[in-house]
This record gives structure tokens, C-alpha cells and sequence, in this order.
């Protein structure tokens, strides 16, 4: 979907509550930068940063009390190919780089997608990351996870995923209580990688001791020290905020964009709401848009998305309401994929609250049903290309939301499921509707209201293929990156394994999502475009505030923060070589 100029649920959609205190860390009147950047997340630091290192006065502006964005609720893994940061054994290159993502993500060509953006970002990812790795930001391969599509062409098993390392929050000081928390519980300091590990830790000796490991030894020693060890995206923004505050980066919190100030067709600054009063913040040098998208705005969701995406279950910040994608289409900036987000399948409790389900659904022992009781997809894929698949499903059955997880004994004895431990099902799970036990599939069809006839057909059909280890009708456990989420004890298929021990289990599962991925049209500079292709200038758009270079795909873990930092890194360093041309 392309859009040119406001969009028409906009207007009525941008406007929510926004608190006011006089608790500040800087004097905003008293602040005259020459690079505005809207957002706090990783892709704002990250400009912010390189911004001053190239001596420009940046100033980040943050609408809510606490720094990080939907940054910290996230994994922290960016997708860079070619990074250096993955051992030696795992060679990489720009060609096969760029073929694995012609291959994937150019079957739906879009705009944000041009070859000359995906050269951009391929280019100049691996100097972002050694950018910030010189200045003291320490990297960590997230070692074993392939790409999303490691059989396609240019597609690697061992992955091109990179992570922050542990870090400190205590190192914060006094910025320790802006950072946003995340809302996983306990707060484990545990690699992405290492997930996997945990999930199967009662049956894996490998998974035990990366139990211990990060439970034990990681979390305890570092706490018994005094400090407070994070991984994921607490360490992402963790370590970004504090490169940013050796440097002295202005950051105003409750400060919030209204719209963007143009003269003579340049983007001059933004119309802000700072502490409850309207101010003027002049930025000539450019203003960087990087606030995240709109998956919290319900009503601009359901004029671009459908009831779908209006009702799919996000996973965001509270203030992803898209003000600064509305404030870009106000000057003429086209959009592109607003259609689209960062799907992923999402089991809900009576209450609506989100689960996100990734190692759940492709544990052996498990389906995934729609109503009538049939699998219809692959339920061990990657969640962004499930969710297509469950919307196409949806189109031509009419069946599919709310699709089904059905597990047995044996998935809920063997791995942990929502956060549970490996057991019974947590009365806290079935008091809430997350989860329905019953003896029989029948009762939990029956309470599920599914097909009897269907799921019991589904069930002995699939118990033959996980006898066999082959998945004849979704090739479930084919692909690598079906099997990192499964059991390697399972030797025929890592994936598979029978639905046949009671008690049974069943769950509701809803299209989620990891933010929006459609916004302001960009070129392979990270400059706003209007519809004719010319560039707004003054006008930068980063992360989801920008239409994703991976088109409709999601090709590997980090695919939204690998070209949310890059591209913030290439906007500062176009914004310091405009200047220093006009000198």
C-alpha cells in the first residue's frame, strides 16, 4: 500500500494523554541543537551518538517519562550480515548477503526495498557496528540462530544475528530509573540464543546447565557484586544511553512532537509540547524521526490494516500512537506498507493480554488447529510468514482467527509453556482462560468450541507423521530454523511428536505483533520522500517511523533493529556531510 499526504484517520488519532511533571534533566529553552531526533529507542541513540561524534549539537526528545521504547521489550538482536562479529568459522559476504535478500524479500517488491536501499543497508551495517564497537559498545553473536530462510539461496544456517552483551544498568547512575523495564519476568540475563536451552532444561543436559548457567552463576555472582546484569534490549538501550551520556547528549523526557516546522520546503525544527507548554524547537541541520510506529493506534491501524490489525494483539509501548509518521505526511511525506507489521501468532488469556508463542508452538507434541479442527500451516515457521499464511487461510476458509495451540502431557512435562515451568498447568493460567485442561479431546474440543470429528481427525493423522518424522503436509521440522526451536532429542524430527497423553491442553491464539513495520518512505539515505520521489529536505525517518527495507519480509532475527540502527547511523552521517558541504 503507498499513501501520499495526511491520512484520513490521522487527525482524529494522534491525540492522547500525555502527563506533564517538572522532572527534566536539562533546561529545553536553554538548548539550541542543529539535529532534532524524536524517540529514545536504539535506532534514536544510535543517531544521537553518531551525530556527535561527526561534533554536530544533537538534542533527543522523548514523549513519555522513561527512555528505551518498545527497544527494551525486545529480544536486541539486529539481522547485519557481514558484521565481523561472528566467529571466523562462520564466514559471510556482501554478495551472498544480497542474494539471500533478493531471494526472499524482492517476491513482494516494494519501494522501501529498492536495491539501492538494500545496498545501503548492507554497506554500512558492518560500519555501524564497528562504529559503536570502537567507542566501548560490546557485541555478542547470537551463536546457532539461522536465518529465517536458511534453504533459500544465500541463506546461512549459523545465522547473522548480533546481539548487545551483559550489560550493567547500575552504570546508569541516576538515569538507572528512566530506563524503561521490561515486563518479562524474572528478568533473566539470558542471550536469545540461549533460549532454546532453557525452554527444554529438564530434558537436556545441555539445557540444565545453560539453566545454571544464566539462573544461577550469571545472574547471583553479578548481584552479589552489586550490579544489575541485563542482556536483550535492556542491554541495547542500556549501553547506548550510557555512550550517550559520557558524551553529554542532551535528552528531554515528556516531551512531545506536535508537528514539524518547514520553511521554503526544508524541515527547520518541530512544534513541540514540553512540561505542558507549546514550544519551538529549531533544528536547521535536520530533524531524525524515530519514534517507533503506530501499533498502539487503534483507529489508524483499522483504516489501513482492517479489523485485523486492529485488533491484533501488539506487543509495544504504550505510546507507539504513530505522532511521527502523521507529522511527516503532514509536509508531504509518502508511506509505503502501512498495511503491514511484525506478525507473530499470540496466544491471549480471557482478559486480552498477549503471549507471544515462538518455542511453544514447534516443541514436539504440539498443532495448531482453526475452528473446524484442520493444521493449516507450518506451526514451527517463522512467525511473521505464519501470520501471512494464517490471513490467507482466513481469506478463503473464513476460518483461522482465532486459530488453536493443542498440546499434550508430554510437551507440558518436558518444556516450559508461557513462563511455566515443566509440570502442571499453573492454576493462575487456567483461572485467567490462557490455558483449557481437559481429559479428552473431545471435552477440550468441546470447550474450545472446535470440531470434535475435525481435531480428532487432525490428531491421528499427524501422530502417523510424527511416528515417521516427516510432516507430509506442512514439511514441519524441514528446515533448520524449525529445528533451533525444537528437541534434538527427538531424532527423526525435532519437531514432532505425538498428541496422544492426557491431560490435554489447549489455548487461544490471535495475530500479534512486534510493532508496525509501514511508515514514511525513505531512500537509501534515510531522507523522507514525497510521492514524485523528491526528497523532503531536513526530513530523516528511521525504524519503524520509516517503511521497512525488508519489504513484507522478517528474514532473520533483528530484521527490525539491524536497519533501524543502520540507517540512523547513515541519516547522522548525512546530515554532518550536508553541513559540512555548506561550509
Amino acid at each position: 500500500m503507498f499513501i501520499s499526504g495526511r491520512h484520513p484517520a490521522a487527525t482524529a488519532t494522534v491525540r492522547f494523554h500525555r502527563s506533564f511533571s517538572s522532572s527534566r534533566i536539562s533546561n529545553i529553552n536553554r538548548l539550541h541543537p542543529d539535529t532534532l531526533i524524536v524517540g529514545s529507542g536504539a535506532a534514536a541513540l544510535t543517531a544521537a551518538f553518531r551525530a556527535k561524534s561527526h561534533n554536530l549539537n544533537p538534542l533527543v526528545i522523548e514523549k513519555s517519562p522513561l527512555i528505551g521504547g518498545t527497544t527494551c521489550y525486545s529480544g536486541g538482536g539486529l539481522w547485519i550480515p557481514n558484521s565481523g562479529v561472528h566467529p571466523a568459522d562462520s564466514p559471510d559476504s556482501f554478495s551472498e548477503a544480497m542474494k539471500y535478500m533478493q531471494n526472499t524479500i524482492d517476491k513482494h517488491p516494494t519501494k522501501s526495498s529498492s536495491l539501492a536501499r538494500k545496498y545501503a543497508f548492507l554497506e554500512n551495517g558492518p560500519k555501524m557496528v564497528d562504529f559503536l564497537s570502537q567507542q566501548g559498545f560490546q557485541w555478542q553473536a547470537s551463536v546457532g540462530y539461522p536465518d529465517y530462510y536458511p534453504l533459500v539461496e544465500g541463506g546461512k544456517t549459523t545465522g547473522r544475528s548480533i546481539e548487545g552483551r551483559l550489560f550493567d544498568l547500575k552504570k546508569l547512575g541516576e538515569w538507572q530509573s528512566k530506563i524503561r523495564m521490561t515486563p518479562r519476568k524474572p528478568l533473566y540475563p539470558m542471550y536469545t540464543f540461549e533460549a532454546g536451552h532453557m525452554y527444554r532444561h529438564r530434558v537436556s543436559i545441555k539445557g540444565l546447565m545453560t539453566a545454571a548457567k544464566v539462573a544461577g552463576w550469571r545472574m547471583w555472582s553479578n548481584k552479589l557484586l552489586g550490579r544489575l546484569p541485563v542482556t536483550m534490549g535492556m542491554s541495547l538501550v542500556g549501553q547506548l544511553l550510557h555512550l550517550c551520556i559520557q558524551r553529554g547528549i542532551s535528552i528531554e523526557t515528556q516531551c512531545s512532537l506536535k508537528e514539524l516546522v518547514i520553511t521554503d520546503g526544508t524541515v527547520m525544527g518541530a512544534r513541540v509540547t514540553h512540561d505542558g507548554e507549546e514550544k519551538i524547537i529549531e533544528a536547521k541541520q535536520g530533524v531524525i524521526l524515530a519514534a517507533g510506529g503506530f501499533a498502539r493506534n487503534r483507529d489508524m491501524r483499522k483504516c489501513v490494516q482492517g479489523d485485523l490489525g486492529a485488533n491484533a494483539k501488539t506487543l509495544t509501548s504504550p505510546e507507539d500512537q504513530g505522532d511521527a509518521i502523521t507529522a511527516a505526511m503532514d509536509v508531504g511525506a509518502a508511506t509505503e506498507l502501512m498495511d503491514e507489521a511484525w506478525w507473530g501468532p499470540t496466544l491471549v488469556d480471557s482478559t486480552g493480554k498477549p503471549y507471544w508463542t515462538q518455542f511453544e508452538r514447534a516443541l514436539p507434541h504440539s498443532i495448531i488447529v482453526d475452528e473446524s479442527g484442520n493444521r493449516f500451516v507450518n506451526e514451527a515457521e517463522a512467525y511473521t510468514r505464519f501470520i501471512h499464511n494464517l490471513f490467507a487461510h482466513q481469506k478463503k476458509t473464513g476460518r483461522g482467527v482465532p486459530a488453536f495451540m493443542i498440546l499434550d502431557s508430554n510437551h507440558r512435562d518436558r518444556y516450559v509453556l508461557s513462563g511455566m515451568m515443566p509440570g502442571n498447568i499453573a492454576q493462575w493460567a487456567l483461572d485467567c482462560g490462557l490455558y483449557v485442561k481437559a481429559d479428552t479431546l473431545e471435552e477440550l474440543a468441546q470447550k474450545l468450541d472446535i470440531e470434535v470429528k475435525g481435531l480428532k481427525s487432525t490428531v491421528r493423522q499427524f501422530n502417523k507423521m510424527a511416528a515417521i518424522g516427516v510432516d507430509d503436509e506442512f514439511e514441519r521440522g524441514r528446515s533448520p530454523y524449525d529445528q533451533f526451536f525444537g528437541d534434538p532429542g527427538y531424532k527423526a524430527n525435532h519437531n514432532l511428536g505425538p498428541i496422544e497423553k492426557p491431560p490435554f491442553h489447549g489455548a487461544k491464539l490471535l495475530p500479534g505483533d512486534l510493532g508496525t513495520k509501514g511508515g514514511v518512505l525513505t531512500d537509501e539515505f534515510a531522507r523522507a520522500v514525497k510521492s514524485d520521489g523528491s526528497d523532503i529536505r531536513g526530513l530523516y525517518a528511521v525504524g519503524n517511523s520509516s517503511a521497512t527495507v525488508m519489504g513484507r519480509e522478517y528474514i532473520g532475527a533483528g530484521s527490525t533493529l539491524g536497519p533501524a540502527l543502520t540507517f540512523a547511523y547513515v541519516a547522522a552521517n548525512h546530515i554532518a556531510q550536508k553541513e559540512e558541504r555548506a561550509k
